[in-house]
């Protein structure tokens, strides 16, 4: 589909096939959809700013619109905006009007900054937005980062990038031709003691590391509506591979420090429903051209688990939680001595993984630094985890030795 066929793709439609297909999710366990379009009863209270990152004098903050107001968008992102120095909340783009009016009221949004998906190009004419931050379905992100780059916008896109290499070089062409920031939100590369753990082992603490392993599990609620576009593969793109697998696939990336050569994967079968067009369980091991291996695991229908662990020549070390949303550490073990790293919960920076994510697109705009978070990341994991799905899908190996990723976009 080229550029222009997409975008006179009436926005009425991405909303009725986010709906539709939500609508046929609750049908197949006799559920109802409706609450969909519910507004929550609660949104949590606006934050008082905490002086994380002072914002250099004479800059002004740096304004977003939030693209899609679900359980994410209104209890991890909107809240951090308190903690934020470089970036303000600026605008709001829902196809629910009655909730879109709520959450601005809460946010003090200004009513002629809500936008529905129809008049989403409207934004251009808005000085007061620099950036949209785009929390939708999956398939839908493609398609509207290519309506923000048009519209002059820089982009903030949550991961999955999209479901299809094809879609992610699209956002990266688009993003080029409009000379406009794309960065992919992965809120981890931000969690601090992430960082920590990466940096003990890049200084060679733990030794030559010779194996990771990653497992991200939850029990996915078809009935929260939330949960429903999950197994739609026309909107999702895969099941927990997509959804949680990703955390994995990502983070072997970054603890290695090293791309993977080959990958082996098998899916297994599953007799509920509800999984007819995406995954459960599913399983992979990376081959390293060092000669690490890396195994990962995810499942829509296992206890919640984020849990890293890591086997080197002179320590082991386990991240528990890995990926969480708060309260994650990394610890060490040599013999009998164990070293912990963790950050109080609900306590800054325990907190700062979205407010300092939010914070980098205009960190990175205005110091010209490298992004942490770039569309050609994201274009990497998505390319990997086709190749798992292919493997899974011909049960052989396949190989994923493509060079240097960072020269594929």
């Amino acid at each position: 589909m080229s550029d222009n066929d997409t975008h006179q793709q009436p926005a009425s439609q991405i909303r009725r096939r986010f709906l539709q297909a939500a609508g046929v999710a609750g049908l197949v366990l006799g559920k109802s959809a409706s609450a969909q379009t519910t507004p929550p009863d609660h949104l949590a209270p606006r934050p008082s700013p905490q002086p994380i990152r002072p914002l250099p004098e004479g800059r002004r903050p740096f304004g977003y619109a939030i693209v899609g107001l679900g359980k994410y968008a209104i209890n991890q992102i909107l809240p951090a905006f308190g903690e934020c120095q470089h970036a303000r909340l600026a605008g709001l783009v829902s196809g629910d009007p009655q909730k879109a009016r709520k959450v601005a009221s809460a946010y003090g949004v200004p009513e002629k900054n809500i936008y529905s998906y129809d008049n989403f190009d409207d934004i251009r004419n808005n000085p007061e937005i620099d950036a949209v931050y785009i929390i939708l379905p999956n398939a839908l992100h493609a398609d509207f980062a290519v309506r923000a780059f048009r519209a002059g916008k820089h982009v903030m896109c949550e991961k999955p990038m999209a479901t299809s290499v094809g879609d992610c070089q699209r956002m990266i062409d688009a993003a080029r031709r409009a000379s406009k920031q794309l960065m992919i939100g992965y809120r981890c590369h931000f969690d601090p003691i992430t960082q920590r753990a990466i940096q003990t082992i890049r200084a060679g603490k733990l030794g030559k590391l010779r194996a990771v392993t990653t497992e991200n599990t939850d029990v996915l609620s078809i009935d929260d509506p939330s949960g429903q576009w999950r197994v739609k593969r026309s909107l999702s793109g895969g099941g927990s591979l997509m959804d949680l697998g990703i955390y994995g696939v990502n983070g072997a990336r970054y603890l290695l420090n090293e791309e993977p050569i080959e990958v082996s994967a098998i899916r297994a079968e599953s007799t509920n429903p509800v999984f007819h067009e995406v995954e459960d369980i599913i399983s992979w091991t990376f081959r390293y051209r060092s000669g690490a291996l890396a195994h990962g695991n995810s499942s829509f229908t296992a206890a919640a688990t984020s849990r890293f662990g890591i086997q080197a020549e002179k320590l082991s070390g386990m991240l528990n939680p890995a990926t969480g949303y708060y309260n994650n550490r990394f610890e060490t073990v040599a013999g009998e001595e164990t070293h912990i790293l963790s950050d109080p919960m609900f306590q800054i920076p325990a907190l700062n993984q979205f407010s300092a994510q939010l914070d980098h697109l205009p960190d990175v705009l205005g110091s010209g630094k490298p992004s942490l978070a770039t569309g050609e990341e994201g274009m990497q994991d998505i390319r990997l985890i086709q190749a798992i799905y292919q493997s899974a899908a011909t049960r052989r190996p396949v190989s994923t030795d493509w060079g240097d990723w960072r020269r594929k976009a």
